[in-house]
């Protein structure tokens, strides 16, 4: 296997085609807007440059990293791609739009992986006339950096997909945890899902300043970093679709979301994507 197609050029989607070039794949990242793609590619660029002048890595491992990345603006890499990670927009019919293009595309044996935190896998699969080959493989943000990669199982995925995934997880330098069946959000965004939530509604019910909250959950639970420091690096917008997929799949008011979320993120405070979130991140 030589190539990869990450659809999707977000944080999560250029995040994993930079995981895939480091680790010595040729990746294309596509998007429907090709802007989008290549500004995936500069920002991958920058993220080099500043490790290069850390002395993390070599001048030379930064160039043979973006040679191995290509950027489009539609689903055409497909047609030669050996396996296809989705990583758009968290809407089921994007997702099932995406999917079934994609199996007019792929060749016949190519897995086709969605990186979903919560919505159907079986959903996106029947878009497809290849169900058994559909598999979800959720990485973790940052992509280059966290260890562990989810993958699940859709009603119809064969264990032959599912060993493929988690053999090319392996190859990616990554330690997978597998599934036995399908659920809404897995196993760490379902747990996770919850702390998040409370630590909202902790700041939404004047409880505790987000800074407290955090070093609370930092120092009294050991936690590296605080929850609200990270639904602002998960994005703000990306933790409310989560939460609201789970009340809607699981029908467990645990996940409702305060209202506070919504003003924040009408206002264009998304987190550090933005600069603003729960904190103010000015230039970074």
């Amino acid at each position: 296997m030589k190539k990869v197609l990450v659809v999707g050029s977000g944080a999560m989607g250029a995040g994993i085609g930079q995981l895939c070039a480091q680790q010595g794949f040729d990746v294309v990242i596509t998007d429907i807007n090709h802007e989008l793609s290549n500004k995936a590619k500069s920002n991958i660029e920058k993220g080099l440059s500043r490790r290069v002048a850390k002395g993390k890595i070599a001048e030379e491992d930064k160039n043979a990293i973006l040679s191995r990345i290509s950027t489009a603006g539609d689903l055409s890499p497909a047609n030669d791609a050996d396996f296809v990670i989705e990583s758009a927009s968290e809407d089921l019919e994007i997702k099932k739009n995406i999917f079934k293009e994609l199996d007019t595309r792929v060749r016949p044996e190519v897995v086709l992986a969605t990186n979903t935190t919560s919505l159907s896998i079986s959903a996106m699969a029947e878009a497809t006339t290849r169900p058994e080959k559909v598999v979800q493989m959720h990485f973790f943000n940052p992509p280059t950096i966290m260890k562990l990669v989810e993958i699940m199982p859709g009603r119809k995925t064969a264990a032959e997909t599912l060993e493929a995934a988690e053999a090319f997880a392996k190859q990616l330098g990554k330690d997978p945890v597998v599934c036995k069946s399908e659920a809404p959000a897995g196993i760490v965004s379902r747990i996770l899902g919850q702390m998040l939530n409370e630590a909202t509604w902790l700041v939404a019910s004047n409880v505790a300043e987000p800074a407290n909250v955090d070093k609370a959950m930092k120092l009294g639970a050991n936690h590296p970093m605080g929850p609200l420091e990270l639904i602002d690096l998960i994005g703000l917008d990306v933790h409310r679709a989560k939460m609201e997929t789970l009340v809607k799949e699981l029908d467990d008011f645990r996940y409702q979301h305060p209202e506070l979320l919504n003003k924040m993120i009408e206002e264009g405070k998304l987190g550090k994507k933005t600069g603003r979130g729960f904190y103010n991140y000015g230039d970074e």
